[in-house]
């Protein structure tokens, strides 16, 4: 099976805070060792050379890799590779390169991805536009674009339940039907975050809390400021806070300038240590393991979170709000709805060995399935 797969890079200087290519940079040397046939269109390649590579160009905003396809560039690209499958992590795209197939007389089925969703529900069942993509008022057109987009693709794919019955809302609210076409695969996890439970040693009276989301508003981090206050008043506990991003470009900060000034209130909390990876993996992982716990992100519209499965793999419990997928998927004891439960959470997680150990174990195992190899063959037989 010979797969394109379209890849947007976001950040192409800060690769280590971009989720999606993290997810390409596991899943397409696991596709290529299924027996596939790979090429990443991307700014950027992958770090297997068996994994064949096709520079594109960056998309400047998150408005243009989504209402920008540049379809000269696509039908030139797939008269070139000739692919049986294309992958659109990039949803909006899909009638787009629906055309350029057309164009380039190339019979290919089209597969999208839902790294993202431009929306999501409350609990009473109603639709809220994402504000991250409702810059002066663009999330409604942002909303139909996607939708156009799940019309277009022959198979879709999705990280989570929550995704999947977000996802098959939104699209009959929109006209648009679904049919057989829907399917979960979640991400797979990084193998390079590992470690073993069993070599883990619980905190003994005070614990080390580690938040490494964007810092964007949009993320819920002025929800989190408060309750990092609260933790590190209240409970025996330290947080680490992870600039994701570095020093940012001057036209993203004039788009939304919210992580820069997360950044500064943080950095002048007691109890907070801001720190980077500085884009080295290795880094990051020893920034994990010297935590003894995770917290998850205040995004409503969560989906998923590669950040909290990372935690997660190297064995630390991860506590979060209680919504979207979260939720679905954190072990129900570490979920928490006001601020007083997660200190309440924090202290037993600080204080009870057993009880550490015991989600710490919990946290590895809920991310077992998720090895490159596993995820390959579900994303084979998904988009077949």
């Amino acid at each position: 099976m010979r797969v394109l797969y379209l890849l947007n890079v976001s950040n192409s200087s800060q690769l280590s805070a971009d989720s999606g290519y993290t997810f390409a940079d596991m899943l397409a040397p696991a596709l290529t060792d299924a027996g596939a046939d790979v090429t990443v269109a991307s700014p950027v390649p992958v770090g297997d050379t068996r994994v064949h590579f096709a520079p594109t160009t960056s998309p400047s905003t998150k408005y243009r890799a989504r209402f920008d396809p540049g379809m000269d560039a696509l039908v030139s690209l797939i008269r070139d590779r000739r692919p049986e499958v294309v992958v659109a992590n990039q949803i909006e795209a899909a009638p787009a390169l629906r055309a350029a197939l057309l164009e380039a007389g190339v019979d290919a089925l089209i597969a999208g991805y839902c790294h993202y969703l431009p929306f999501s529900f409350t609990d009473t069942g109603v639709l809220e536009l994402d504000p991250a993509m409702n810059d002066r008022g663009l999330g409604r057109s942002v909303l139909l674009s996607f939708a156009a987009g799940l019309a277009a693709c022959d198979r879709i794919l999705v990280h989570s339940s929550t995704a999947a019955s977000w996802t098959t809302a939104a699209a009959a609210r929109t006209g648009v039907d679904l049919g057989d076409k829907l399917h979960i695969v979640p991400a797979p996890r990084d193998v390079r975050l590992l470690r073993d439970p069993a070599d883990i040693t619980p905190p003994e009276g005070r614990a080390t809390g580690i938040y490494n989301h964007r810092l964007y508003r949009h993320y819920g981090t002025a929800r989190f400021t408060r309750l990092a206050r609260r933790l590190v008043a209240d409970a025996p506990v330290r947080l680490t806070v992870m600039d994701l991003f570095g020093t940012r470009s001057p036209e993203r900060i004039r788009l939304d300038p919210s992580p820069e000034r997360h950044l500064e209130e943080l950095a002048t909390t007691d109890g907070v240590t801001i720190a980077s990876d500085r884009g080295d993996r290795v880094r990051y992982r020893n920034l994990l393991a010297s935590a003894h716990f995770g917290i998850a992100p205040f995004r409503p519209g969560c989906p998923w979170s590669m950040s909290v499965i990372d935690c997660q793999a190297m064995g630390l419990p991860v506590i979060g709000p209680r919504t979207g997928w979260l939720a679905e998927h954190i072990d129900h004891e570490l979920l928490f709805d006001t601020d007083e439960q997660a200190v309440q959470i924090t202290e037993r997680l600080a204080t009870d060995a057993e009880f550490y150990l015991v989600h710490a174990k919990r946290a590895y195992a809920s991310t077992a399935d998720l090895t490159p190899a596993v995820v390959a063959a579900r994303y084979l037989e998904a988009i077949k």
